[in-house]
C-alpha cells in the first residue's frame, strides 16, 4: 500500500508538499500539482483517514439521521444530501432511526465523540425535551424538515401553513365546504403549521373547522387507511380531505376503494409532498410539492457555512406549488 513518502518521491517533491498540497493547505505550480496527481494514480495512493484526522481535527464525514429511508421522501433527501456533500468531498453516514428517540440519541453522541464532523437532523416525534438538551451541547448541526424547539442551530424547512392553504382553498373554489384534514402528531411543527393554513383556508370563505374531522395520529399509510376509514363511516360524511402526506393519501385512497367508493367520483382527495408514485396511483394524485432536492442541497450547505464558521441563516423558507391533477372533482350540488 503506498505511503505519502512514495508519492512524494514519485513526484520529486517533499511528504510536507503532498500532504499540504492534499489538505488544500498551499498553492503549488501546476506542473507540480500535475506530477503530484500523475503519483497519486501511478500508486493508486489512498490517504490514511486517521493520520488525516489527527492532523486536521476534521473527518470530513457527516452524519444525516432520517426516520425512516424506505420511505421516498427520506430517500429523495438523502440523495440530495448525499450528491451535495460528494461535491465537497465529504463522505455521509445515514442513520435510520425508524422514530427510535434511542437511535437519534445514538446518532448525537456520535457527533460529540466526534466520529463525524457535523450532523443533519430529521425527526417525525415531539420532542420531549431530550433532543433539545442534547442538541444545545452538541453544535455542527442543522435541523431538516422538522423543528426541535428551543435550539439555536439552523433549520430549513418549507413553507408548510402556504402549502396547506393552496390545497384547502384549491378544494374551496371547486365548491367543497365538508372537508376534512388527516395528519401527523398534534405536536410536531409541520402538522400544526399545515394545519394553520387550513383554518386560514376555511375562515377566510367562513367555513366552519369542524374538530372531529381533524384526525391526527402520525405519517403513515396506516394511519391515512384507518382514518379515511372512519371518515367514510360518518354521517354526513366530509367530500374533500386534505392528507398532509402523500404517504397518508395513499392510505386514505385504499379505504375508498374499499369502501367500494371512488376518489373524485366519491370524495375528492388531496396530498402533501409530490413524491415520485403520486402521479402514477389511479387517479394521479393532487398534492403539494416540497422541494425536496433543493431542501437536503441547502441543508448541507447550510452545514458547512457552520463547519466553515461562515455566516448562516439561522432560518431558511422554501416554496411550495399546488400540483393539480386528478383527484379531485367540483363538489356536488346538495340536496334538499
Amino acid at each position: 500500500m503506498a505511503t505519502l513518502n512514495d508519492v512524494a518521491e514519485e513526484a520529486g517533491v517533499s511528504p510536507t508538499a503532498v500532504s499540504r498540497y492534499l489538505n488544500n493547505r498551499i498553492e503549488l505550480p501546476q506542473a507540480t500539482r500535475d506530477r503530484i496527481d500523475a503519483a497519486i494514480a501511478k500508486l493508486d495512493y489512498r490517504p490514511n483517514l486517521l493520520a488525516k484526522r489527527l492532523s486536521t481535527g476534521k473527518t470530513e464525514a457527516i452524519s444525516l439521521v432520517t426516520p425512516e429511508i424506505a420511505n421516498p421522501f427520506f430517500a429523495e433527501l438523502a440523495a440530495a444530501v448525499e450528491a451535495e456533500a460528494e461535491r465537497h468531498g465529504y463522505a455521509v453516514y445515514i442513520s435510520s432511526t425508524g422514530g427510535s428517540r434511542a437511535k437519534e440519541i445514538d446518532a448525537l453522541n456520535r457527533l460529540r465523540d466526534q466520529h463525524v464532523d457535523g450532523l443533519i437532523m430529521m425527526t417525525n416525534q415531539p420532542d420531549d425535551g431530550t433532543l433539545a438538551r442534547l442538541l444545545k451541547g452538541a453544535g455542527n448541526v442543522v435541523l431538516l424538515d422538522e423543528d426541535v424547539p428551543d435550539v439555536a442551530v439552523p433549520r430549513v424547512f418549507v413553507e408548510n401553513v402556504e402549502g396547506a392553504y393552496l390545497a384547502a382553498n384549491h378544494l374551496i373554489e371547486l365548491g367543497h365546504d365538508d372537508i376534512a384534514l388527516i395528519s401527523g402528531p398534534a405536536e410536531l411543527f409541520s402538522v400544526r403549521e399545515r394545519l394553520a393554513g387550513f383554518e386560514r383556508a376555511m375562515d377566510e370563505a367562513r367555513l366552519p373547522v369542524r374538530a372531529h374531522w381533524i384526525l391526527l395520529k402520525d405519517y403513515s399509510r396506516q394511519f391515512g387507511y384507518e382514518a379515511m376509514r372512519w371518515l367514510l363511516k360518518q354521517s354526513p360524511r366530509p367530500t374533500a380531505v386534505l392528507a398532509c402526506s402523500d404517504y397518508l393519501a395513499i392510505g386514505a385512497l385504499k379505504a375508498v376503494r374499499e369502501a367500494g367508493l371512488t376518489v373524485p367520483g366519491d370524495i375528492s382527495l388531496v396530498g402533501f409532498d409530490d413524491m415520485p408514485f403520486a402521479e402514477l396511483v389511479d387517479p394521479p394524485l393532487t398534492t403539494v410539492r416540497q422541494p425536496i432536492a433543493d431542501m437536503g442541497r441547502i441543508a448541507f450547505e447550510r452545514l458547512m457555512a457552520v463547519l466553515n464558521k461562515t455566516p448562516a441563516p439561522a432560518l431558511t423558507r422554501l416554496p411550495v406549488e399546488l400540483v393539480v391533477r386528478k383527484s379531485v372533482a367540483p363538489a356536488k350540488r346538495k340536496t334538499n
